[in-house]
C-alpha cells in the first residue's frame, strides 16, 4: 500500500481484511464497516446457522436479501449463460459432497455432485429470491468483490477519495497514484509472475492452488458435472468494479476470455495447467519472462 497510509484490518466472511487511507479512520466509520461486514456474512454465508442462505437450504421459500442482490443476481444469471451452466450460484451442494463444507470436513461423501438446474429451483428477481426446493446457494465466486465494493460506497460516502480496499486478494485501488500489485505464481505463492499498476480500478484473482483439499480437490467446480476445473490454474481479472473482477476470474476458468470480452468490459490473464499463458491485448499488468 501506499507509503504512509494508515491501515484499518479486520476479520470478515472467513477471511482477512485491510482497508488503508492517508489518514486514520474514525471510530464511527470503522464502526459502520464492520456492520455491513457482519450483515452481509448474515445474509449470504452458507457456513453459518443464522444465515439467510442458511434457511434456504433447510426449506423452499421466499427471502428478502439486502439491495445489493439485484445486482448480483443479474451479473450471476449473465455468467451462467455465458458458460452453459458451468459458473452456478447453486455450486454449494456440490461442494458439501467434495467436503467444502460448514463444518469444513474437506472429506468427500460421495461422488461429484452436478449442481441442480437454476430454472428448476430458484427464481432470482431483483432482491427477492424464491426457491422450490431446499437449495444451498454459495454466492463465493463473486461476493466477496460485491462486499469490496460495498465498502468502498461507505468510504465514499465519508467523503474519502483515495484508498484502497483489500478483501485477501480482492483488491479495489482508488487515488491519484497507482499501486503495484504482484501477481502470485500459481505454484510457488512466494514468487510472482508479473505485477499490475492498479489505479481506479479492481484486480481479482482465482486459483487452483486456494482453498485446495485433498487429491486434486479445490473450490472451483463446473456446476455442470460437480467436479474441480483441471485446465486453468489461475486467472486475473481487471474491471471498474470489484464485484465484475471477482465474477470474471471464476468465469474464466470455464470460458475463454476474448469470448468473455464481447459481453464484459474488462482485461485478464489466464495460467494454463500446462504452463502455458494467455491474455488481453490490453491488460495493464507485467509478465515476467
Amino acid at each position: 500500500m501506499p507509503v504512509g497510509w494508515e491501515d484499518f484490518a479486520f476479520e470478515g466472511i472467513g477471511t482477512r481484511w485491510e482497508i488503508s487511507t492517508p489518514q486514520p479512520l474514525d471510530s464511527a466509520l470503522r464502526a459502520r464497516l464492520l456492520a455491513l461486514v457482519e450483515r452481509f456474512d448474515a445474509d449470504w454465508s452458507r457456513f453459518r446457522a443464522d444465515s439467510l442462505v442458511s434457511a434456504m437450504a433447510r426449506e423452499p421459500g421466499k427471502y428478502e436479501f439486502a439491495a445489493e442482490a439485484q445486482a448480483l443476481g443479474q451479473l450471476y444469471r449473465s455468467l451462467y449463460k455465458a458458460t452453459g451452466g458451468a459458473m452456478t450460484p447453486l455450486i454449494g451442494p456440490s461442494l458439501e459432497r467434495l467436503g467444502y463444507d460448514a463444518n469444513y470436513s474437506l472429506r468427500p461423501s460421495g461422488s461429484a455432485l452436478p449442481a441442480p438446474a437454476w430454472d428448476g429451483v430458484l427464481e432470482w428477481a431483483g432482491s427477492t429470491l424464491t426457491t422450490s426446493a431446499p437449495v444451498v446457494l454459495d454466492v463465493g465466486a463473486a461476493g466477496k468483490g460485491l462486499l469490496v465494493d460495498l465498502l468502498a460506497a461507505q468510504l465514499e460516502e465519508a467523503g474519502l477519495k483515495a484508498y484502497t480496499v483489500d478483501g485477501s486478494g480482492d483488491l479495489l485501488a482508488k487515488g491519484p497514484e497507482p499501486v503495484a500489485v504482484a501477481l502470485e505464481h500459481p505454484y510457488n505463492t512466494t514468487q510472482a509472475i508479473g505485477v499490475v499498476q492498479l489505479a481506479d480500478r479492481a484486480l481479482c484473482a482465482s486459483a487452483a492452488n486456494r482453498r485446495a483439499w485433498g487429491d486434486g480437490l479445490h473450490h472451483v467446480l463446473d456446476g455442470r458435472t460437480g467436479r474441480p476445473v483441471r485446465t486453468a490454474v489461475a486467472t486475473w481479472a481487471l474491471a471498474g468494479t470489484t464485484m465484475l473482477a471477482d465474477a470474471l476470474a471464476t468465469a474464466l476458468f470455464f470460458v475463454p476470455g476474448a469470448e468473455l470480452q464481447r459481453a464484459f468490459d474488462f482485461s485478464w490473464l489466464t495460467v494454463f495447467s500446462d504452463g502455458s499463458a494467455a491474455h488481453s491485448a490490453e491488460f495493464e499488468g507485467t509478465l515476467f519472462t
